[in-house]
């Protein structure tokens, strides 16, 4: 992942600005010897703040500026002249960006919507200045308030892809080739594990102009909840996806057996993804004939519905597209 332009994980520290001090100031003009209390209010100190950018597909803007200070706000001054608010500082985030304040792992918020925002740390505010002090037994008052302080703290910024349908199995099963016969994503595929490292995304089109967003996340193995392979780091990203397509080719010694380890590790990970939709492809079946797959079907797992594919021959591929665009109306 050295080289890889893809960051799903970001810790950032952010300091919000100061509010700017009132102005504990008095009118004096010429044949005014004694005016009063006209001290003007301070200024709101910066927000730091997240907003949702659907041009932005990863953080890896926000790698290398760890850190985000936002300017305190101006002072107030004579004739009631308010301070300067200072500049919020926007972040701007790809779509499924989930907040956490890295010290209690407590989420903050989700940003899920293109300029959807969410305040990381308020701003200060301003202090009042001295003419709000002033009453009918104190007509001079020479105090102000002094601004609200900022507030800092350590977050953690994670990426969860935002697609209708992610393709879960295990490394060299077919996903990454799946998704580049069906959409126009052009993902690394070679015969060997591990070669997706990265989630892709593709959209794919089915009939009377529909389409839908299809995620290829890098492959599962046994034990991946408790941080195996790839681990956990990828497993996130399926917590957003409306379907899961579980992938198993067919040279497998055991479909059920592997579709069992999968969906455990899914469950481990996570219990709700048992509350998803799946659907069952068996890949690479270019090279069985009509009567090997209806053997094969009898021993499928129960309770799921399946269909024979094959990414090479165009097997089933649209009878496939069908499927997913039904269980995704449900």
């Amino acid at each position: 992942m050295a080289g890889s332009n893809f960051v799903d994980y970001v810790k950032i520290f952010a300091r919000s600005g100061h509010g700017g001090a009132g102005s504990a100031h008095f009118r004096r003009e010429k044949f005014v010897a004694f005016g009063g209390p006209d001290g003007g209010d301070g200024g709101r100190g910066g927000s730091i703040i997240l907003q949702g950018d659907s041009q932005y597909w990863t953080l890896i803007h926000l790698k290398y500026k760890r850190h985000q200070f936002a300017e305190d706000g101006g002072n107030g001054s004579g004739a009631r002249s308010t301070g300067a608010d200072a500049k919020d500082i926007i972040l701007p985030v790809p779509l499924g960006t989930v907040a956490r304040n890295a010290e209690t792992g407590e989420i903050v918020g989700e940003v899920t919507e293109h300029g959807e925002r969410l305040v990381l740390l308020k701003g200060g505010r301003g202090g009042q200045g001295n003419w709000h002090f002033k009453t009918a037994t104190n007509q001079a008052p020479r105090y102000a308030q002094p601004g609200e302080e900022g507030a800092e703290g350590a977050f953690i910024l994670e990426l969860k892809v935002l697609a209708d349908v992610g393709l879960v199995g295990f490394p060299n099963a077919g996903k990454s080739t799946l998704l580049s016969v069906v959409s126009a994503a052009k993902p690394k595929i070679a015969n060997y594990a591990f070669t997706t490292l990265e989630p892709n995304l593709g959209i794919v089109s089915v009939h009377d102009d529909h389409s839908f967003v299809m995620a290829d996340i890098p492959g599962i193995i046994e034990g991946a909840h408790e941080g195996r392979g790839l681990g956990t780091r990828f497993l996130r990203h399926i917590e957003r996806n409306s379907v899961l397509l579980f992938m198993i080719p067919a040279d497998s010694d055991d479909i059920a057996a592997d579709y069992r380890v999968l969906l455990g590790e899914l469950t481990q990970y996570n219990p709700e993804l048992l509350d998803k939709q799946r659907l069952l492809a068996v890949t690479k079946c270019d090279m069985l004939d009509d009567d090997l797959i209806e053997q094969m079907r009898a021993h499928l797992p129960e309770g799921i519905e399946s269909v024979f594919i094959s990414s090479v021959t165009g097997l089933n591929i649209s009878r496939l597209k069908d499927m997913l665009w039904a269980a995704l109306q449900r």
